[in-house]
C-alpha cells in the first residue's frame, strides 16, 4: 500500500508540473499569437493608407475584420504544419514551420483583400513586415523550445514490445528530441498477462507500448489512465480502422458502427471539383516549368521524357500513372519490380536526382488527376506487382484500396518513401477514416513542407526490392 501510495505521490508532483509547464507555453503561444497579430496589424493599416484616395473607402472596422481574417488563416496554417509541437519535432522544423506558415497567412491575406478591393497594390509593407515575423518566430521558437525541455521533467519510460519488428517501429519515436523528455531505463519484450506485468510497472512515469496482445493492451490502458502514467501506444491496423467509427445511440448499451468507407454525395462532388479545378490551374501555370524539364529529360540521353507505369487505384482497378522519367532507359531491363534505393540507385539519371529531390517527377500526374485516374489526396497507387507481395504478409493492405488513388496523403507528408508498408497502410487507413475536404486542404498545404525535409524522399536499402524486405524474417505482421 506505501509503495501504491508512493507512486501517485510521485506522478501527482509530475503532473503538477507539467500542468505549470502547459500553462506557461500556452500564455507563450497567444503571446506570439497577438504579437504576429499586431504585427501584420500595422503592415496593413500602413498597406492600406498609403494612397488611401485609390481604394475602395470601408469603415475603420474593416481593419479588425482582416486581422482576424489573418488571424484564423494564420491558425489554420500553425495546426497544419504542427508549428507548435514543441519535444516532438527538432526546433529547425519548427522554426520552419512557423515561417511558412507566416508566409502562407500573409499572402493569401494580401490576395483576399485585393480581391476583395478589385485593387492589387504593391505589397510593400507585408514584404518589409515579413522578415522581421520570421525572425520573431525564430527567437519565439528557440525561446520556446528552451523553458519547454527545462519545465517538462524527464520521464522515466518503460518501452514494451512484443518482437522485433515492434521493437524496430520504436525507432523513429525515441529519437531526438523526444528522448530529452523520455528516458528509456528498461525495455521488454512481453506478450502475456496484464496482471503479471502489472509488479513491473510501479518505477515508471510513461510507457511505450507496441504489438502486445488486447488483454494486456486493455490492462496497460485502465493502469495509465488510473495512475496518471503518460502512455504512448503504436496502433493495431484495427485500432486505426475503429477511429472512424460512428456512436450509435438508438440502443440501451454504447454501439460502434463500422462500415466500409464510401463518401457522400457533397464530399465526391467537392472532391472530384477541388480535383479538376485546382489540377487544372496547375497544369496551366506549371507548363513553362513542365515543358523545359520535358525537354532536359529528352535530350541529356535521347529518351522519353514521361515514363508510364501501371498503378492500382480503387476497388482494384488499373491505370496508367505518368511521371517525369528519373532512371535509365533499362532500369528494369530485368523484369523485376523495384523500388528505389535513393540517391545511391544508379539507375538514376543526373537530371533524374533533382527532380525527385523537388517531387517534379511527380507532376505529370496532374494529369492523372485532371482525367479522374486519380484524386489530388488519396493513398499513394501502388504497382500490382509490389502490392502483390504486401498482401501476401499484410493482407489488410487492399483496404486501402476502398479509395481513389492520390498524390498526397498522410503517408507522403509524415512518412517517407521506404515507410514499411504496415505504417503506411496505417497512415492510408487513418485517412480514409477520417476523410473531409478540410482534412484535404490541410494535406495539400502540409505537403509543401516536404519539400524542405530532404529524408522524405530517402529510399529503400541497397539490395532490395520492396520496403517490406526490411521485416524480419520469421515475424508476423498481423496483430
Amino acid at each position: 500500500m506505501s509503495e501504491s501510495n508512493e507512486l501517485l505521490s510521485r506522478l501527482k508532483q509530475n503532473r503538477i508540473r507539467s500542468e505549470r509547464s502547459n500553462n506557461v507555453m500556452m500564455l507563450l503561444k497567444i503571446i506570439h499569437y497577438l504579437f504576429d497579430l499586431v504585427l501584420f496589424f500595422i503592415a496593413f493599416i500602413w498597406f492600406r493608407y498609403d494612397g488611401f484616395d485609390n481604394i475602395y473607402p470601408v469603415g475603420y472596422r474593416y481593419n479588425y475584420f482582416v486581422a482576424l481574417l489573418y488571424g484564423i488563416i494564420l491558425y489554420f496554417y500553425t495546426r497544419t504544419y504542427n508549428a507548435n509541437n514543441f519535444g516532438f519535432f527538432g526546433i529547425r522544423n519548427l522554426a520552419l514551420s512557423q515561417m511558412i506558415s507566416q508566409f502562407f497567412s500573409v499572402s493569401i491575406t494580401y490576395f483576399m483583400v485585393c480581391a476583395a478591393w478589385k485593387l492589387f497594390k504593391a505589397p510593400w509593407p507585408f514584404l518589409i513586415i515579413l522578415p522581421l515575423q520570421f525572425i520573431v518566430d525564430v527567437l519565439w521558437t528557440y525561446l520556446c523550445s528552451f523553458i519547454f525541455f527545462k519545465s517538462f521533467p524527464q520521464r522515466r519510460t518503460l518501452l514494451i514490445y512484443r518482437n522485433d519488428l515492434d521493437r524496430m517501429r520504436f525507432g523513429a519515436i525515441t529519437g531526438k528530441p523526444v528522448e530529452r523528455i523520455h528516458k528509456i531505463v528498461e525495455e521488454i519484450q512481453y506478450d502475456g498477462s496484464f496482471e503479471e506485468l502489472k509488479p513491473r510497472l510501479g518505477d515508471y512515469d510513461a510507457l511505450f507500448v507496441a504489438g502486445v496482445n488486447i488483454d494486456c493492451r486493455n490492462g496497460l490502458l485502465k493502469y495509465c489512465n488510473e495512475y496518471g502514467v503518460t502512455c504512448y501506444f503504436l496502433p493495431h491496423i484495427g485500432d486505426v480502422i475503429m477511429q472512424g467509427s460512428t456512436h450509435i445511440k438508438s440502443f440501451d448499451s454504447p454501439i460502434l458502427y463500422n462500415d466500409r468507407k464510401t463518401l457522400d454525395p457533397l464530399y465526391a462532388f467537392s472532391k472530384r471539383a477541388f480535383d479538376i479545378v485546382s489540377s487544372g490551374l496547375a497544369l496551366i501555370l506549371l507548363s513553362p516549368l513542365m515543358i523545359v524539364i520535358a525537354l532536359i529529360i529528352k535530350c541529356s540521353d535521347k529518351g522519353p521524357a514521361l515514363y508510364k507505369q501501371t498503378r492500382l487505384t480503387k476497388d482494384g482497378k488499373t491505370f496508367e500513372i505518368l511521371k517525369f522519367r528519373s532512371m535509365s532507359v533499362d532500369a528494369e531491363k530485368d523484369g523485376v519490380a523495384r523500388l528505389s534505393s535513393g540517391e545511391n540507385d544508379d539507375r538514376i539519371t543526373p537530371i533524374g536526382r533533382f527532380i525527385r529531390r523537388f517531387r517534379i517527377d511527380e507532376l505529370p500526374q496532374l494529369i492523372n488527376i485532371f482525367k479522374g485516374d486519380m484524386s489530388v489526396v488519396g493513398p499513394r497507387p501502388e504497382r500490382p506487382e509490389i502490392a502483390e507481395q504486401y498482401y501476401k504478409s499484410i493482407p489488410e493492405f487492399m483496404l486501402r484500396l476502398q479509395v481513389k488513388a492520390g498524390l498526397t496523403g498522410y503517408a507522403q507528408v509524415y512518412g517517407k518513401y521506404n515507410t514499411d508498408p504496415y505504417e503506411k497502410l496505417e497512415f492510408d487507413l487513418l485517412y480514409i477514416k477520417q476523410m473531409n475536404i478540410v482534412t484535404d486542404l490541410m494535406l495539400c498545404f502540409a505537403t509543401f513542407s516536404t519539400f524542405f525535409l530532404p529524408d522524405s524522399t530517402e529510399g529503400i536499402a541497397e539490395g532490395q526490392t520492396t520496403a517490406m524486405d526490411e521485416v524480419p524474417a520469421g515475424e508476423d505482421r498481423s496483430h
